[in-house]
């Protein structure tokens, strides 16, 4: 083969791979590269008459690289947040490409503005004094106060809540709203603790969180095992330290400051999110069978509205097990889930010893509700992050699932969703489908400036009309770069917070 003959071969290789890039995240990014640094060397030895290689593209994704090589190097042990930067940034090399002087941005735009981390000590109701860790990550506010949500949960890390204050950077762009992006929270887990115990601890968090948040500073909000009891302990401590009333949560009960629609916001927002993938497709919810994953706060409001929408949830679950609805999910079900999960605060499994006549459901202990086999059209992970794995996705397709919206946070692995991709399946990502909570946050923010209340009727609605705005906005950015719907989300999200820190001329 002659050296032209060469050049030509690495050349096509290079404009497959570019091609290629839409529909994979990153395992070509390195091979990418080394191509293309080989024709550029080649072509500056060998003077031949061949189309010039773009260089802006081969700029930009070396740009990348270094950035992602940087945050490996700096955190190794932070798998989720590296997972979530490098799902975003191999994502951006289209408008990169195009618009170069973001670039520079790259660095500033994956280290938190702050991270505040703290000893939480409280009482036991035996009167043992216990120690928990606190965290706080402030991560850009180049459009608005941080905005995010506190999450109580024994796994949390810093990793986790460095990951989930990313992805709220670029949830919040979306919703058009004027928030930046932060997430908090502690390795306390609520599970199987006492009103008392809870309270205590609640206190204690809020009198060093409350040295660092304020309505025009954080307002942060409920997450998993956070919820209205939580949020109503904080506020109060909050009050009491600061003898001030104002919107620095959001999540509050209906009769100090919250917004109505809040708790089933997520959920609701998520089904929103999906009838417009489904209508993009020409097709309607109604009659859909989806699988459901979690079994707290936005599963169960998904379930709510797919049920009223005329959709079948066909399952839920929890970290112990699952319970399938093969004829589908009745109003009896549901209620039984919001019993168990609200009230009880206990494990599916006891749904048998609670509700012993409850029928046309079947329990599978420690499964993942991805390996079940059950027919559906729509996978929907409301449950957390890295819940479904490469090998979950041929059972899903064997399920029949043409869609996968996600209602938790990063629940598809990277490798998952190639496979999505590779399957023709219909990806909608958390960052813009679970958007819905905290656009409604927004909203109660909205309400507590102007004090005023809402109408459930007035609050939903405009939570339609941001999630048609959000859906809009990925689908339109995913046309003109030619890329998938979770591409064209962060590629949305990015430009609107990019342009705020090019504004202030550092970021």
């Amino acid at each position: 083969m002659s050296l032209h003959h060469a050049f030509l071969t690495l050349k096509y290789c290079y404009l497959y791979i570019n091609k290629s890039w839409s529909g994979s995240s990153y395992p070509h990014l390195s091979l990418h590269i080394i191509v293309l640094q080989f024709l550029k060397d080649f072509d500056n030895k060998n003077p031949l008459k061949i189309e010039a290689v773009n260089l802006t593209s081969h700029l930009s994704m070396e740009a990348v690289q270094k950035t992602l090589e940087l945050v490996r190097a700096r955190d190794p042990d932070q798998k989720e947040f590296i997972q979530a930067v490098t799902e975003v940034l191999t994502s951006l090399v289209p408008i990169l490409e195009k618009e170069p002087k973001y670039v520079k941005l790259l660095p500033a735009l994956v280290e938190p503005e702050r991270v505040i981390m703290f000893r939480v000590p409280w009482v036991n109701d035996k009167g043992e004094m216990m120690v928990n860790r606190g965290f706080r990550v402030q991560f850009n506010s180049a459009i608005g106060p941080y905005k995010g949500g506190c999450r109580f949960r024994g796994n949390v890390n810093l990793s986790i809540l460095k990951f989930l204050g990313f992805e709220q950077v670029f949830k919040n762009s979306l919703t058009t709203l004027p928030m930046g992006g932060g997430k908090g929270g502690s390795d306390f887990d609520p599970a199987g603790k006492s009103d008392g115990e809870v309270m205590r601890f609640c206190q204690s968090f809020m009198l060093e969180l409350s040295r660092h948040i304020g309505g025009n500073t954080d307002v942060p909000a409920g997450d998993i095992g956070v919820g209205a009891r939580e949020i109503g302990y904080m506020f109060g401590q909050y009050k009491r330290i600061k003898n001030v009333f104002e919107g620095v949560l959001t999540g509050k009960g209906i009769p100090y400051g919250g917004s109505l629609i809040r708790p089933e916001a997520t959920g609701y927002g998520l089904v929103y999110f999906v009838t417009e993938m489904l209508r993009a497709r020409g097709e309607e919810i109604k009659g859909k069978r989806a699988m459901v994953s979690g079994s707290g706060n936005v599963s169960q409001y998904c379930c709510q509205k797919l049920m009223q929408l005329g959709a079948i949830p066909v399952s839920v679950s929890d970290s112990h097990g699952a319970i399938l609805f093969k004829d589908g999910m009745t109003k009896e079900h549901l209620d039984a889930v919001m019993h168990i999960k609200n009230v009880a605060r206990t494990e599916l499994k006891k749904i048998a010893e609670l509700f012993p006549h409850l029928k046309g459901y079947e329990y599978i202990d420690g499964k993942s509700i991805w390996a079940c086999e059950i027919p559906c059209e729509l996978g929907l992970p409301c449950a957390t992050q890295n819940e479904i794995f490469p090998e979950h996705v041929p059972v899903m397709v064997k399920n029949g699932v043409k869609l996968v919206a996600e209602g938790a946070n990063m629940p598809s692995t990277n490798e998952t969703i190639e496979l999505y991709m590779k399957e023709n399946i219909y990806y909608g990502p958390g960052k813009a489908a679970n958007a819905g909570g905290v656009s409604v946050s927004g909203l109660e923010m909205t309400q507590n400036s102007v004090r005023l209340a809402w109408s459930s009727e007035k609050v939903d609605k405009k939570l339609k009309e941001i999630m048609h705005a959000i859906f809009e906005a990925a689908h339109e950015a995913s046309e003109q770069y030619g890329v998938p719907l979770y591409q064209g989300a962060n590629l949305a999200g990015f430009k609107r917070v990019a342009e705020a820190m090019l504004a202030y001329g550092c970021c």
